[in-house]
């Protein structure tokens, strides 16, 4: 997902988006772990996408204070 259709979604979709990502992110390692994992890359897209989602929400929390 990209940062402009990140930014659209409101603070609780972002939080959920993040717990959806976190869990996909530890499935992954345990499949590269045992030697499963098809496309390494995958791991390293959601950690940019989860580092994405925690950029927006701390713009949001910094822009209300």
């Amino acid at each position: 997902m990209k940062a402009k259709e990140l930014r659209e979604l409101s603070d609780d979709e972002l939080r959920q988006r993040h717990r959806e990502l976190q869990q996909e992110l530890f499935s992954l390692r345990k499949q590269a772990v045992s030697g499963q994992l098809d496309k390494p890359s995958r791991i390293r897209q959601t950690r940019r996408e989860i580092a994405r989602l925690l950029t927006i929400l701390n713009e949001r929390m910094r822009t209300r204070k």
